[in-house]
């Protein structure tokens, strides 16, 4: 069913397989087990972001902004549009008519079957040589402010960033996370009362718990 639905093409979808397929998604949310965030200010979590119930979850997206399309893909892209449904396939490709997304740009959507209420998708830069330019240092810092600006807009309260860029787009870890921080700290934040940064990894883990 994951896999289908990662090469599925975005089009109207029937009400009879969007209850099926709501039905088993849902399922599978309340095994995996739903995690709740006390508290405001600055926090870390490590595990899994599609059990999150914030406002909003943060997807680390391709120029496209439709999801992954390799099936059963690890990447952060693939299990959230696997955990929210094709519907949220479906919602981007109506935002996005064929655009691309621009590096440090956002945008956002329903969360259908996931826990969080919303999705903000953006795009980090991609580091071929492993050795950030400090205008991809600027693009990095601009995904966060991007994504912050949309939940102020939209009145959240709670996000959840993932650690944007790292892994297959090759941003340093210690760099990232550093951008990361330091760009929330120093946004002027109003209706956003908590800001969780997800790991998943140990080694990003202990980095955020020194800078935090």
């Amino acid at each position: 069913m994951r896999a289908l639905s990662n090469i599925w093409e975005p089009r109207d979808i029937s009400p009879e397989f969007l209850a099926m397929q709501d039905a088993e998604l849902q399922l599978q949310r309340e095994e995996k087990g739903v995690v709740g965030i006390d508290g405001e200010g600055l926090q870390l979590w490590q595990g899994d972001i599609t059990r999150l119930k914030v406002d909003a979850i943060v997807n680390a997206a391709n120029t496209q902004a439709l999801g992954c399309w390799s099936p059963l893909h690890n990447c952060i892209d693939n299990c959230i549009h696997s955990a929210a449904g094709i519907q949220l396939r479906k919602e981007c490709a109506d935002i996005m008519q064929g655009r691309l997304l621009k590096t440090g740009d956002a945008f956002i959507t329903q969360g259908y079957n996931l826990p969080a209420r919303h999705v903000i998708h953006t795009v980090g830069p991609i580091i071929e040589t492993g050795i950030p330019t400090k205008e991809q240092e600027e693009e990095l810092a601009q995904c966060y402010s991007s994504c912050l600006d949309i939940a102020e807009e939209n009145g959240l309260e709670s996000i959840a960033f993932c650690c944007i860029s790292t892994g297959v787009f090759h941003f340093p870890n210690e760099l990232a996370a550093q951008i990361a921080v330091e760009t929330v700290k120093a946004y002027p934040r109003k209706h956003v009362k908590t800001v969780v940064f997800n790991v998943f990894l140990d080694k990003d883990y202990d980095i955020y718990r020194k800078l935090l």
